[in-house]
């Protein structure tokens, strides 16, 4: 595991760490050839320096964060945000949907917007992918 994430997952709840560490697995498994890191303070994986998916702590429950995932047209998937990203959260980790997140992650790789030159271009996004 990924030094960093494995220090994030481990700062969390006995409940959250399953959470991250069950979500941790199903990305990389699916996910191989990403670049993981943690990045504005939680766990993101990158292909080609854009960011794809990544999860975080949040109040009440751990949030798996697609960057393009509005695009997706995914019911599962709630919007986030006043960009692209799309969402699903988790309060157990029986809630995961295992078949659910590797749909996502394929499609994560297959529809991309640029969020890596969003700066750049001054908040406007444009579709890589």
């Amino acid at each position: 595991m990924n030094k960093e994430i494995e220090a994030y997952n481990n700062l969390q709840s006995d409940l959250d760490k399953e959470i991250c560490t069950a979500l941790y697995h199903i990305i990389i498994e699916n996910l191989q050839e990403a670049e993981s890191k943690i990045w504005h303070a939680h766990p993101v994986w990158f292909l080609d320096g854009n960011p794809i998916v990544g999860y975080s702590k949040l109040k009440k429950d751990i949030r798996l964060l697609f960057w393009s995932g509005q695009s997706f047209d995914e019911e599962k998937l709630l919007n986030e945000g006043s960009f692209k990203a799309a969402e699903a959260r988790y309060t157990a980790v029986n809630q995961i949907n295992t078949e659910d997140i590797k749909r996502w992650l394929k499609k994560g790789k297959e529809i991309q917007w640029d969020y890596k030159n969003i700066v750049k271009r001054k908040g406007v996004l444009e579709r890589l992918k």
